[in-house]
């Protein structure tokens, strides 16, 4: 069962409790733009496609220019092999490597993140996976020719690489490649900043005509994260189309073929982390010929992997660019490059983003501050927060109890009502409402103040299935807050605060009531434990401590309701 159904279940099920309970005293109703050339872009797109699976055929086009060109490619590369060498550029936050060879990222290591499965490669993440053979290659489609640029040897500037400091202005590293004769020429030049996960690609194409680039954008990412099942489900590639919007096809539904654009852009995520091929320069809006123009799908050498390329018309003085983004799904920088590229892996169902968008963000904001001015772990954050929520939501506990009180006292007169007009309606839907004028008896006025804690509680799940700040947290005997209990202690907690809070409930009611309620006492926590034995630890912490916060309420609401019990309903 997915962990999104797992936990949509848990909230219908404590909607039914609460919901429930409350009918319970008593169990009454109340009365009742302009668009580049997509057809062009296909031609293109349908051609690469039939280039890339039939090399034969291709050279079999005579003495046309593009295979000509082609053709001194590959023997440019036999004539004079040259030797691998790893170019490395280092900042603050990744260390990225790249191969001469084809210009090739081999790389791309998140130095602020830790691996957390057990993977043979120890120490940080590195969203290259292994044995992929380096992404980011480009391929040069030129009529019905495409010139594979993978392979043949880049001169390097500067050829040592890059080393960035914080605070250091951007630099920029470039690959060149000409053929011998002069008839092709390809410049790559990425723009590096210290304090950015962006990239800046600048790229110039001479010596043919109207070409299209074929960027490699790879197989997905790297698994890092303990939970692989989980980590696999969230493993897709996302596109943003300029008409259609933003859709994800996971990995291991990835159909091989042609997908035409144009997109905004194009990128793979997993579940904390995106790799994403962005149209444009610079923070300004992309124009219409900067739009990436298509996908090539086609089956990946990884296991149950999908390889995506993007094609991108060369401008008509040979330039092209793009951003490129590889980095933590942090919602500000994801946010900051525009183009709505923080709904790349956008938090809960569409019906739901509306609501849970804000809270998710005031809820990290309030877990940074506390564990930034208190100097604490995470894991304590998240005791403190279910405490305050429940002192909090205080005053509308509160009022909810005491409109259930209020309903428990008119109860004998609403009992009397309807045995006296059970054969009357009318009469009887007239008694109800002057009961309800007189005593202001409403059976929902309980149980809608105590609904208000479940958005936050939804927020939360996403907060721990998205957000990159509580990756990989430990706390206690957890190693990842945002990962399951390995050995079940919180969600088997969390079961008995809830079988407590419904114990002390249930103490408190008239023992035909309690009866009823009995059933859901041992029912629910068993079914909740179920719920949640798999979902974020984070989540299963804060549950158990919103509840426990309000075992002592749920005493004084008790001591209350049998005090009302003995109470005839005030008139009037």
């Amino acid at each position: 069962m997915k962990t999104e159904v797992r936990f949509l279940l848990a909230i219908v099920a404590m909607l039914v409790v609460l919901v429930g309970t409350n009918l319970l005293f008593p169990p009454v109703k109340p009365p009742p733009g302009v668009i580049p050339d997509s057809a062009t872009v296909a031609a293109q797109l349908d051609s690469a496609a039939a280039q890339a699976t039939d090399s034969t055929r291709r050279r079999a086009t005579g003495n046309q220019p593009a295979a000509v060109l082609g053709d001194s490619a590959d023997l440019a590369v036999a004539a004079a092999p040259v030797e691998e060498k790893a170019v490395v550029v280092e900042t603050p936050l990744y260390r990225f490597t790249f191969s001469n060879i084809g210009a090739r990222l081999l790389s791309a290591d998140m130095l602020r993140f830790e691996k957390l499965n057990n993977d043979t490669r120890d120490g940080v993440v590195d969203l290259v996976p292994e044995g992929a053979g380096g992404y980011l290659g480009h391929k040069l489609l030129v009529g019905r020719d495409t010139l594979d640029l993978t392979k043949v040897p880049f001169q390097v500037e500067p050829a040592d690489g890059l080393q960035l400091s914080e605070g250091s202005a951007p630099q920029t590293l470039t690959f060149t490649y000409a053929l011998g004769n002069g008839r092709l020429g390809v410049e790559l030049s990425y723009e590096f900043s210290p304090d950015q996960y962006a990239v800046h690609v600048h790229g110039r194409v001479t010596g043919v005509d109207r070409p299209v680039m074929i960027t490699d954008l790879g197989e997905g990412l790297a698994f890092a994260e303990t939970d692989s099942a989980g980590e696999a489900r969230s493993m897709a590639y996302v596109v943003n189309h300029v008409q259609n919007g933003i859709h994800a096809t996971s990995l291991r539904r990835g159909k091989p073929g042609v997908e035409g654009g144009p997109y905004l852009w194009v990128a793979f995520k997993s579940k904390f982390f995106v790799m994403a091929m962005l149209a444009g320069q610079g923070d300004a809006e992309p124009q219409e010929s900067d739009y990436l123009g298509g996908l090539l799908v086609s089956p990946g050498t990884l296991p149950d992997r999908a390889e995506v390329a993007v094609t991108q018309t060369v401008h008509s003085d040979g330039t092209f660019g793009y951003r490129l983004f590889m980095g933590p799904q942090e919602y500000a920088r994801l946010s900051s490059l525009g183009e709505d590229m923080q709904e790349v892996n956008p938090y809960g169902w569409r019906f739901i983003r509306p609501v849970v968008r804000p809270l998710v963000s005031v809820i990290t904001s309030i877990l940074v501050f506390l564990h930034g001015q208190l100097r604490i772990s995470y894991g304590w954050v998240l005791v403190i927060f279910g405490v305050l929520m429940r002192v909090v939501l205080w005053p509308l506990n509160q009022k909810a109890m005491r409109a259930q009180l209020k309903n428990m006292a008119v109860q004998p007169l609403l009992q009397e009502i309807q045995k006296k007009y059970k054969d009357n309606p009318e009469r009887l839907q007239k008694e109800m409402l002057r009961l309800h004028k007189e005593h202001g008896f409403n059976p929902m006025a309980g149980c809608l103040p105590m609904m208000l804690p479940y958005p936050v509680l939804i927020a939360l799940f996403f907060v721990f299935q998205n957000s990159i700040q509580l990756r990989g947290v430990p706390f206690l005997w957890l190693t990842d807050l945002s990962a399951p209990d390995p050995i079940y202690i919180l969600p088997i907690f969390m079961a008995v605060s809830m079988f407590l809070m419904q114990l002390v409930t249930m103490k408190s009611l008239p023992q035909q009531q309690s009866g009823q309620m009995k059933m859901m006492m041992y029912f629910m926590p068993i079914m909740m434990l179920f719920i949640f034995f798999r979902l974020a630890s984070g989540l299963n912490l804060y549950y158990a401590t919103a509840n426990i916060a309000t075992i002592p309420q749920q005493i004084w609401i008790a001591k209350e309701r049998k005090k009302v019990q003995v109470k005839t309903p005030p008139k009037g």
